[in-house]
C-alpha cells in the first residue's frame, strides 16, 4: 500500500468515524494538504482533485444532512475542478483571502465561480448551534498553572 493509498484508507476512516457518532457533526470540513515550507509535510505531494471528489461524494453519502465544506487547499484547484467538489456534494466553502496560516482564493473569485454556477451563498449564520441544548461552559482560571491542573483532573 502506498503513501497515496495510505492517506485514502485513513480519510475513509476518518469518515466512518464521523458517520457513525450518535448524532452526525454538523459539518465537515474536506482539506487540501496545502504543504507549507519549514514544516514536517513540506515535501507532501498535492492532494489530487478525484481523491478530493471521492471524499466529498463520501462525507454527502453517508452524512446526508451534514454541512460538507470545500475547505483548505481548494486555492489549488481550478474553477472547473471545484464546480466537481460541488457536484460531489460539497455545499459550502470558507471564505476570506487567508486560512489561518495559507492563502485562501479571493472572494471575487468566489463569488464569480458561484454566480457561474447557479449557486445562491446562504447569509453568514451567526448563531450556528446555538439551538444545541448543551452549551460549553467557560471557567475563568487565575493561571495558566492552575489551568493546566484542572484540564489533568
Amino acid at each position: 500500500m502506498g503513501p497515496r493509498s495510505l492517506r485514502f484508507s485513513q480519510c475513509v476512516q476518518l469518515l466512518h468515524t464521523l458517520s457513525t457518532l450518535p448524532e452526525h457533526p454538523e459539518s465537515v470540513p474536506v482539506n487540501a494538504l496545502l504543504a507549507v515550507k519549514g514544516t514536517p509535510l513540506e515535501k507532501q505531494k498535492p492532494v489530487e482533485i478525484f481523491e478530493m471528489v471521492r471524499m466529498i461524494a463520501t462525507a454527502r453519502i453517508i452524512m446526508p444532512k451534514t454541512i460538507v465544506r470545500l475547505s483548505a487547499g481548494r486555492v489549488n484547484f481550478s474553477f472547473q475542478e471545484q464546480a466537481l467538489c460541488f457536484m460531489a456534494g460539497a455545499n459550502s466553502i470558507f471564505t476570506g483571502d487567508k486560512l489561518l496560516t495559507t492563502p485562501n482564493n479571493a472572494q471575487s473569485d468566489d463569488a464569480r465561480m458561484f454566480e457561474l454556477l447557479g449557486l445562491v451563498p446562504k447569509p453568514a449564520n451567526l448563531l450556528q448551534g446555538s439551538d444545541k441544548p448543551v452549551k460549553p461552559e467557560y471557567v475563568r482560571v487565575a493561571n495558566a498553572a492552575a489551568a493546566t491542573a484542572a484540564v489533568a483532573s
